[in-house]
């Protein structure tokens, strides 16, 4: 399984945010949105993420509040990132080796969309459940009058 499937299933929405854009903003457009990052835009180029980790971050630096800050400030600028090739298990293990939550992905410097752990978990246990459903319904349909190789019957 591969990024491009759980892109296909999850849809095209992008929310992002320049690195000079209030903070103030970008929290609320994340609480609007019920979305936990923004992609961090400049001039059309991927320049970091900004996710609830880093507003926690700024909120317990400024005494409680995001203060004036800008995106840029606060920002991942070494995001993880993917392409809509990469096979899902190296998705999960680059995300777990980073703990990162959510990783944009990129395809000839144009963001196709962000993926989060959620949606690799997703996708993965659905990959699972269509699978044991295959395999139930082929052991239902086992022939009862032929024996499984190298088994012979009793006499």
């Amino acid at each position: 399984m591969k990024v491009s499937d759980i892109l296909r299933v999850k849809g095209g929405t992008l929310y992002t945010v320049a690195p000079k854009d209030a903070l103030a903003e970008a929290v609320t457009t994340m609480s609007e949105n019920d979305i936990g990052s923004l992609v961090v835009m400049d001039h059309g180029e991927l320049v970091g993420m900004l996710t609830f980790r880093e507003v926690i971050q700024a909120v317990v630096h400024n005494g409680g509040s995001v203060g004036g800050s800008q995106v840029g400030s606060v920002m991942d600028d070494a995001p993880l990132t993917c392409t809509p090739d990469t096979e899902i298990d190296e998705v999960r293990r680059m995300m777990l080796g980073r703990h990162a939550r959510y990783m944009p992905v990129i395809t000839q410097g144009t963001l196709m969309g962000v993926i989060s752990f959620y949606d690799v978990a997703k996708a993965v246990v659905d990959g699972q459940d269509f699978e044991n459903r295959m395999l139930k319904a082929y052991i239902r349909d086992w022939p009862v009058d032929v024996e499984p190789q190298g088994e012979q019957k009793s006499v």
